[in-house]
């Protein structure tokens, strides 16, 4: 057996796997599909229930992470292919997307990023904020070196059009015609920029595997009863963070989207799609109540005199100082609890009218809103499937791994070898998925110690027969 592991997700879970396994002398192949590590973490701008900067707690970690001397690390890449040999090492092939940035020479300075002239929607900034279209995901990227949006880019798109024929090769003096902007190239202190770059693929042999692939955010436009995600001021939890956030689109000042007014009346609505079985998901997503808690007390702490409204199934705070957070939040915040499920809202001038029930009072609440907050269910990624069947792991009915033992092994899977960590098995705070991300490392120490003892073993053996 070969004595590396590879790690699948960089996120918090994954980043802790690797490193505890790194600082116990072995080697590491940290695989992440984004351009930099620190997963969904990275965008928050708080922890419950402490309140701690969450950047404060992570970017050391993730500063750790790439430049540790065991750690290979692989990002803007994903898993191509797998397979096992006679020993039941694996032989992985891994894509890195092409990012038309050469970043062995590029210096992370930002120039090119400072230069580009376009803009687009940045998902990292969750819709309510813009990127360039060359862009590394937050000013603490870890590896800090930018990719260009191919899709995007108009030198790019300009360049394929004159080499597929769409545009004519030559201008209206006769000359060869030229991709237009490259403007990034042009200012490159570095000469960093490769318009002719494409995918590449790495082979890597390892002896286990531990699966830390995170999860995504139920998506607004199957709530149509929420706006479907057509009303800017209904935001999901995580676009909240990025108002919270000091590195943020609107630089931790908590604006509307729509008009860029501080909101004075916030709703936050629970359970926004978790516990409904019609929609497919009919579990809880663990973090909400708390994360909604969180951002309430922080809004409130922001906007002094705004009002925030929480409706609510019920309170689920089940962890270490929680249901005291929670009720900091009623007692000393004022945030309002309503018992109760949001009907519908909609839009009306420059408002959201947010149409629910006080079941504790019996009777029905409309809200005239400047934010609405939706507490989006927790799902497992659109790839898990993928990267289930290339390693030989099952999936449950809700579309997350599964475990061999859910009560007495729950990082380990069905497919020898092969082990699990957070998110990808299932909703858990950040807590949780870190003992988890320890645990799964442990299991793959275990692993390597085992073979090293019995070799040492197998050899005094030999060296006894030998006397």
């Amino acid at each position: 057996m070969i004595e590396r592991a590879l790690v699948v997700g960089a996120g918090i879970a994954g980043i802790q796997a690797a490193l505890d396994i790194a600082n116990s002398g072995y080697e590491v192949v940290l695989v992440e599909r984004e351009p930099s590590i620190g997963g969904h973490m990275a965008q928050l701008s708080e922890t419950f229930p402490t309140l701690d900067c969450s950047q404060c707690i992570l970017t050391p970690r993730t500063v750790e992470t790439g430049k540790h001397e065991n750690i290979r690390l692989y990002t803007y890449s994903e898993i191509d292919s797998v397979q096992r040999d006679e020993n039941g090492d694996f032989c992985v092939r891994i894509r890195r997307k092409a990012a038309y940035v050469d970043w062995d020479i590029c210096t992370g300075c930002g120039v090119c990023q400072e230069k580009c002239p376009f803009k687009v929607e940045s998902l990292f900034e969750r819709g309510i904020g813009t990127r360039k279209v060359i862009y590394t995901l937050s000013p603490q990227a870890v590896p800090n070196k930018p990719v260009i949006d191919a899709e995007n880019c108009r030198y790019l798109q300009s360049k394929w059009d004159i080499e597929a024929g769409r545009v004519p090769a030559v201008d209206a003096k006769g000359n060869p015609a030229k991709p237009k902007c490259g403007a990034c190239e042009k200012f490159c202190p570095t000469g960093a920029i490769q318009w002719d770059q494409s995918d590449t693929f790495y082979e890597e042999k390892v002896g286990a595997v531990i699966l830390a692939t995170g999860y995504d955010l139920f998506p607004q436009s199957r709530l149509p009863e929420y706006g479907g995600g057509k009303i800017p001021d209904v935001i999901d939890g995580l676009a909240f963070e990025r108002l919270l956030a000091a590195s943020g689109p609107t630089a931790g000042k908590i604006l509307r989207p729509s008009d860029g007014k501080p909101p004075l009346e916030v709703v936050f609505v629970q359970c926004s799609g978790s516990r409904d079985p019609e929609r497919g998901v009919p579990y809880c997503s663990k973090i909400c109540c708390m994360y909604t808690a969180k951002q309430a007390i922080l809004y409130k702490h922001r906007l002094h005199e705004g009002q925030a409204y929480v409706f609510y199934i019920d309170v689920r705070a089940g962890g270490k100082g929680y249901e005291e957070f929670v009720n900091r939040a009623m007692e000393e915040d004022g945030v309002i609890y309503l018992r109760g499920k949001v009907s519908k809202l909609f839009r009306e001038g420059d408002k959201v009218i947010v149409k629910g029930v006080d079941t504790l009072s019996n009777r029905t609440v409309e809200i005239a809103a400047d934010l609405v907050v939706l507490a989006t269910a927790v799902i497992p990624r659109l790839t898990n499937p993928q990267v289930a069947e290339l390693f030989g792991v099952p999936c449950d009915e809700n579309g997350f791994y599964c475990a061999a033992n859910e009560e007495l092994d729950p990082v380990l899977s069905l497919a020898p070898r092969v082990f699990m960590a957070g998110t990808a098995l299932g909703p858990k705070d950040i807590p949780e998925t870190v003992a988890q991300a320890s645990g799964a490392a442990a299991k793959v120490l275990a692993l390597f110690q085992k073979q090293r003892r019995v070799y040492k073993e197998a050899q005094a053996a030999l060296e006894a027969v030998g006397d």
